[in-house]
């Protein structure tokens, strides 16, 4: 396993962030308020398998436009 430096916030490491948040919230909401909360979760599975299938990330393409910066590919 890599030894990752936690100060360091790249593309990847906040796309795991807000599918993991959001999916948390989809769960949250299904539990306690209605579970049209689950539509979340399957957003976020939708979401992923699109990356996975055509390489486009909608949440990565709006965040590389906020100048986050990517860790893939690049020199460590």
């Amino acid at each position: 396993m890599e030894n990752t430096n936690t100060q360091s916030w790249y593309l990847e490491r906040v796309l795991f962030l807000i599918a993991g948040s959001v999916s948390l919230i989809g769960l949250i909401i299904a539990n306690f308020f209605s579970q049209w909360g689950l539509v979340l979760n399957l957003l976020v599975g939708i979401n992923m398998i699109l990356f996975s299938m055509t390489g486009f990330c909608p949440m990565g393409f709006i965040l590389t436009r906020l100048g986050i910066p990517k860790k893939c590919g690049s020199d460590r």
